[in-house]
């Protein structure tokens, strides 16, 4: 070899050194900066899943939602909804009841605005509902007002919003529906007398619990389950991996599949860096017969990255836990994961916050 190739070839290696040093750098990175702390729980012993939640006049509000307060389903228990509103007012305070829904409630949609809390949907024992609401922490006191209803009813939906404009995406029309829902609607807050309008929804099956992200002007819908009809009648969970972005005007593109399923996860998924945002968890399918349900070792903690620039999935870190069927919601420069389900059944009080890199 020729001194002329042997300097190519040493500087290729000390390139390649270099490209791959970055990259574990950066992964490293990423590693050290996604903060995890729990902050004060609930104070209820079980804990909530499918609950409302988000800030108003800087405070965090938590309400609704539903548990199995004595039995565990396999053993015929009871799941009971719940109208109960508590409210944070920093990470250091202790949670107080502050108010009611107007009737037990969960499963909904919760977004927060400038205006209050934006609750959309949800259900309770007996039906799911259209009626909307915004809850308003106003001088000390918990006030609720009414929006315009959904189109028809809908609970295990995901939405967010967009500029001034609230998406919902999917869902389940009734709690002995067989099918989901393919609708996504929406609702400009800037115009008092608008009512929902029905948009052409993404061009994937319909889906419900999947997840919702805002980022950089778009919209974009993540998993998610459908049903389909078993052999015997009943639905049937398919779980979802394909994702979608919606563009106002421009209408919606497919993006990369996630890794894996991550049906439930919590949504908002939290967003950073102009073009990355992460699905934290969710359930992938690979436990759903798991066997004796109260061993269940609960749901997958393994954090999903996106980064739109590149198109691409990659898995980073975990959560100290795996919590479904709840929200994230930013408040004072975190991401605040409050309460969820654990595994089937299992509820948690506890309420954990993310601190993002810069």
């Amino acid at each position: 070899m020729n001194s002329e190739s042997l300097v190519w070839v040493m500087g290729s290696r000390s390139l390649l050194f270099l490209i791959l040093s970055h990259c574990n750098v950066f992964w490293m990175y990423g590693q050290e900066t996604l903060k995890w702390r729990e902050l004060p729980a609930l104070p209820d012993q079980e804990g909530f899943a499918g609950p409302f939640a988000g800030t108003h006049n800087e405070v965090l509000v938590v309400a609704g939602g539903a548990n199995f307060p004595t039995t565990m389903p396999w053993e015929g228990g009871r799941k009971v909804w719940y109208d109960r509103v508590y409210l944070l007012e920093s990470p250091s305070r202790n949670w107080r009841e502050v108010g009611k829904l107007p009737r037990p409630l969960g499963y909904g949609v919760s977004i927060s605005t400038a205006d209050g809390v934006v609750c959309i949907g949800g259900s309770d024992a007996n039906q799911h509902y259209q009626d909307c609401f915004r809850l308003r922490w106003q001088q000390g006191k918990l006030e609720t007002a009414k929006i315009p209803s959904l189109p028809k009813p809908c609970a295990n939906a995901c939405g967010a919003l967009l500029d001034n404009t609230i998406y919902v995406a999917g869902g389940l029309e009734s709690p002995t529906a067989t099918e989901t829902l393919k609708t996504f609607w929406s609702l400009d807050l800037s115009d008092t007398t608008a009512q929902w309008q029905q948009l052409e929804p993404w061009p994937g099956p319909a889906r419900m619990l999947a997840t919702a992200v805002v980022q950089g002007g778009s919209f974009f819908l993540c998993s998610g389950a459908d049903l389909k009809t078993g052999a015997d009648g009943k639905a049937v969970r398919e779980y979802l991996r394909d994702a979608y972005r919606y563009e106002p005007g421009r209408g919606w593109k497919r993006i990369a599949d996630l890794p894996r399923a991550a049906v439930a996860a919590p949504t908002l998924a939290p967003n950073y860096r102009e073009s990355t945002f992460l699905v934290l968890g969710g359930d992938d399918g690979t436990l759903i017969d798991f066997q004796p349900p109260e061993k269940h070792p609960g749901f997958p903690k393994t954090i999903l990255e996106y980064n739109q620039q590149m198109d691409r999935w990659r898995n980073v870190n975990e959560m100290p836990v795996g919590h479904v069927t709840t929200s994230m919601v930013g408040w004072q420069n975190l991401w605040v994961m409050p309460t969820g389900e654990v595994r089937p059944g299992k509820r948690s009080p506890s309420i954990w916050s993310l601190q993002l890199p810069k």
